[in-house]
């Protein structure tokens, strides 16, 4: 008698069993993503299309626009900040004002999508079980880089499409370059999910070769670059710049005499990395990483549920901290040459005076620059609060919770990190504008702490989600993405007041040179604590999640 044929189904290592279910792990990513890459695009797509009719109702004429592209040319300060100005039409200096603005987002979205889709699966265990069945090794790398591309080429044609009536082909240069900048920072995120056991260490180290390539940037279109005669044909770039991604994205030259090679350099770098990750996939089990973490501190030892709160955010606070000292040193920079680059501009003076009070020229210019920097706090407070909800999730928050320690004072560590830290990085946001601008250290650092009241409710809400409605805790991130959105466009398009008080920094005096106001600053941070009671109080009568 023969024994029975074994039926079991056995793995083959060939490509075809390697991709097995890319399919189906796509759409559930898509399915997954189908509200975070629609509101990511959105925000793109909105940030870019506003900027013709912007720019066009501050600058009419094409002598106005000419003479504002000549300025850039003598400006290093400005140049770091959005990059040297290749044509002086409505398209050309569209992509000049936004173009390294959206590249930063198309990544940032990009690398979320690759981390959350890779790392953070493996990271919850659920990546274990759906490779359970039958489910090739690289096939969740490669539904989650097919995932960021479908977001990357919806971000492309929608801009292409948006910006048609400025000259086709620059669109479509414009849109092609936003999106390979994306994908250059999807395939890399790609390569760190590898070599990283924890989703947060990724989208961290990520996010920090995002940051070095706007340094980079930065840097070499702050030196000499053609001469202020000739910007549209003479300018030169860096070879900094042309070490960073986002300094392909500005050399693409959209509306300015397309460099469609230049496109060829993204394509090569995706492909790269791409094969990176592909062949590191292949070489490590599922929840392995290349990089190993240590399992514990080296030395001391974390006694309270602070400390290890601290220990947890202190790199997410040190960063942060040094991004808003360097910020904020280019932004007082900057405020010198503010009343040269209004000039006799009436409307370029009306916006900057909505966004930063009626003052002098240059008091209106470093308010706006501090609501700019307290904006931006925004997302750190979001990020810090929402280390809570990956304890949760990832149940790391159990082992903790299980022993001595409650609920609130679990909390109340990170807690006090977020609220703590987003007033610290103001304060250094506020000593780097001083140092920049060389002069008015205390108006500057008092004002910069007049934001901490706004920046605290947007935390709070985010307090409120996490602990009422934890599975929709991911939406205090659109809390602050449409504040952002507010304070950057609300001005330009003299949007009502009351669309412009939906933000709470739109209820905060204007700082430094108006009057300080304290009812509006005391009620916001006592909405703060009220949001934040509410939601420990909900964290207190809910189950963990599973």
């Amino acid at each position: 008698m023969t024994a029975p044929a074994d039926t079991r189904f056995v793995p083959r290592t060939g490509g075809s069993r390697q991709l097995a279910g890319t399919g189906a792990l796509l759409r559930l990513a898509l399915r997954r993503d189908r509200v975070m890459i629609p509101v990511w695009v959105a925000v793109v797509l909105m940030m870019v299309l506003s900027m013709p009719g912007s720019l066009k109702s501050v600058y009419s004429t094409a002598a106005e626009r000419a003479d504002l592209a000549q300025s850039m040319a003598t400006n290093s300060s400005l140049r770091a900040m959005y990059g040297p100005v290749f044509s002086d039409s409505l398209g050309g200096l569209t992509a000049w004002r936004i173009g390294v603005y959206a590249g930063v987002l198309a990544a940032v979205m990009s690398l979320l999508i690759v981390v959350r889709h890779t790392r953070d699966e493996e990271e919850s265990g659920r990546q274990e079980m759906v490779s359970s069945a039958m489910v090739g090794r690289r096939a969740p790398l490669t539904a989650a880089l097919l995932a960021a591309l479908v977001a990357n080429a919806a971000t492309a044609l929608l801009i292409a499409g948006g910006l048609a009536s400025q000259g086709s082909g620059g669109a479509l240069a414009f849109g092609l370059a936003t999106a390979g900048t994306g994908m250059v920072f999807a395939t890399m995120a790609a390569i760190v999910a590898q070599l990283t056991e924890s989703a947060r260490l990724a989208k961290g180290l990520t996010s920090a070769v995002l940051g070095l390539a706007f340094v980079l940037r930065a840097a070499g279109d702050s030196g000499t670059w053609g001469s202020p005669q000739a910007f549209g044909s003479g300018g030169g770039s860096s070879v900094l710049t042309w070490l960073s991604p986002l300094g392909w994205l500005e050399n693409t030259r959209a509306f300015a005499g397309e460099r469609w090679w230049v496109l060829l350099l993204f394509v090569a770098a995706v492909a790269a990395q791409g094969v990176a990750a592909y062949e590191l996939a292949g070489r490590r089990d599922i929840g392995m990483s290349f990089l190993p973490t240590r399992p514990g501190p080296a030395e001391g030892r974390l006694g309270t549920a602070g400390a290890l709160a601290w220990r947890l955010q202190r790199g997410s606070v040190l960063g942060w901290s040094l991004g808003f000292l360097v910020a904020g040193i280019a932004f007082g920079g900057m405020t010198q040459g503010a009343a040269d680059l209004v000039g006799d501009n009436e409307k370029t003076r009306d916006i900057i005076e909505r966004m930063g009070g009626q003052s002098s020229v240059t008091d209106a210019f470093l308010a706006t620059m501090v609501g700019m920097l307290g904006m931006v706090a925004a997302l750190y407070i979001v990020s810090s609060v929402l280390r809570l909800s990956g304890e949760e999730t990832s149940q790391r928050a159990e082992p903790v919770l299980a022993a001595a320690v409650g609920r609130l004072r679990w909390a109340s560590g990170h807690l006090a990190i977020a609220f703590g830290g987003a007033a610290l990085i103001m304060v250094i946001g506020g000593l780097g504008l001083g140092i920049g601008y060389g002069k008015s250290f205390g108006p500057v650092l008092g004002a910069c702490l007049t934001q901490v009241a706004a920046i605290w409710v947007i935390g709070g809400l985010a307090v409120l989600l996490f602990g009422v409605f934890p599975r929709g805790a991911v939406a205090a991130w659109a809390v602050a993405g449409i504040a952002l959105l507010i304070g950057w466009i609300g001005p330009a398009f003299d949007l009502p007041q009351p669309v412009m008080n939906l933000s709470p920094f739109g209820h905060l005096p204007k700082l430094p040179g108006g009057e300080m106001a304290w009812t509006p600053v005391l009620t916001l941070t006592a909405i703060a604590v009220v949001l934040v009671a509410a939601g420990l109080t909900g964290l207190r009568r809910r189950d963990l999640s599973n």
